[in-house]
């Protein structure tokens, strides 16, 4: 007999969406890791001694077109952890292909 959640779900089902929400959780945070190693790669220490790269740099590279499935969510992410920065909500390839992406931790 299968147990039944609230909403007449099987509770198997409930776990295996836990389980996906921890892999997901898990490959952003490798995304955020490796985001960090490119932007090291390709940034430079700006005036206030912190290693910053263009967005366009980063959207252009091919070595990080294929790691990033989704760039700008992982950049999305890395700044909400606070970890990096920049200008504005969301960068656009192009529109805003000069604005710095700063790491802040080193």
């Amino acid at each position: 007999m299968v147990a039944l959640s609230r909403f007449n779900q099987p509770i198997v089902w409930r776990a295996a969406e836990q389980k996906h929400h921890r892999v997901a959780k898990m490959n952003v945070e490798h995304e955020v890791t490796l985001l960090i190693e490119e932007i090291r790669r390709l940034g430079s220490k700006n005036a206030d001694g912190k290693i910053s790269v263009k967005f366009g740099v980063l959207f252009n590279d091919d070595q990080c077109a294929n790691l990033f499935e989704a760039l700008v969510g992982t950049l999305k992410a890395a700044k909400r952890k606070k970890i990096i920065t920049f200008e504005g909500e969301l960068l656009l390839q192009g529109v805003h292909d000069n604005v710095d992406v700063i790491l802040l931790q080193d």
